[in-house]
């Protein structure tokens, strides 16, 4: 049996098109994958306690002893000054760290690249786990990904 070049051109052609096919038909699936895309894994409400810089503990402590100093006589007056300036010394530092207190919400996301990004906001997000989102401004806002 001899070979015909023109059968054998014809038919290194039709398998190059096939190859060609496969090719441009996977291209699209691979432009439609999303790099800002991503599944929320976690989302939690975190609270910091501030850090006093101890002005609350002086005023309170100061604040205290004058107060305290108004009552009793004598040694009573002198321990109510004490007892008043460590009382107000303590508030004043518990104030302190609750006037600078830090409260947000951290939200990571597993993107469909693979990484985990985490992401925080001041108010709650408005996706729930597991749900797909999309990344707005760089993630300052998510939105929900229909699928």
């Amino acid at each position: 049996m001899t070979s015909n070049p023109l059968l054998l051109k014809f038919a290194a052609l039709a398998a190059s098109l096939c190859v060609a096919g496969a090719t441009l038909a996977q291209a699209p699936a691979q432009a439609a994958r999303c790099n800002d895309c991503g599944t929320v894994k976690s989302i939690r409400y975190i609270e910091e306690q501030g850090q006093a810089s101890g002005l609350g503990a002086v005023a309170g402590g100061v604040v205290g002893g004058v107060i305290g100093h108004q009552f009793g006589s004598g040694r009573g007056n002198t321990v109510a000054t004490v007892a008043g300036a460590a009382g107000g010394a303590y508030a004043g530092h518990q104030v302190e760290k609750s006037t600078k207190k830090k409260a947000y919400w951290s939200v990571a996301i597993r993107m469909d690249g693979g990484n985990t990004r985490t992401f925080t906001y001041t108010d709650k997000p408005g996706v729930q786990e597991g749900e797909q989102v999309k990344l707005v401004d760089g993630g300052k806002r998510l939105a929900l990904v229909a699928h």
